[in-house]
């Protein structure tokens, strides 16, 4: 047996854009970012005189900003996903809702 309800919902168009959408942009943002860590992390393996450059004139070498920008951009692309999800992907949840509830 199965629900009416969840049959209407996947079947829906706007359900089908919203998975098409949502799958869509969370492979961009994966493969962006296995991109910046994996380059980050080939910088370690292969090119290690690169990231040893001092930044100054102190002890900090390229090696840690670049470590840190690793690290900002998953919080700034964790952001972009968590903005697009609560107003784009959240209105056509309600969209799709509203209508199968009819």
């Amino acid at each position: 047996m199965t629900d009416p309800v969840a049959e209407r919902i996947q079947s829906h168009p706007k359900y089908l854009e919203l998975k098409r959408e949502r799958n869509r942009f969370g492979w961009l943002l994966t493969v962006l970012m296995l991109f910046v860590y994996y380059g980050y992390i080939a910088l370690i393996a292969f090119n290690k005189p690169f990231l040893a450059q001092p930044t100054g004139n102190g002890v900090t070498t390229l090696g840690v900003p670049l470590g840190f920008g690793v690290i900002v951009f998953t919080i700034v692309i964790t952001g972009i996903y968590v903005r697009r999800a609560n107003g784009r992907y959240d209105a056509l949840t309600q969209a799709i809702l509203k209508d199968a509830a009819r």
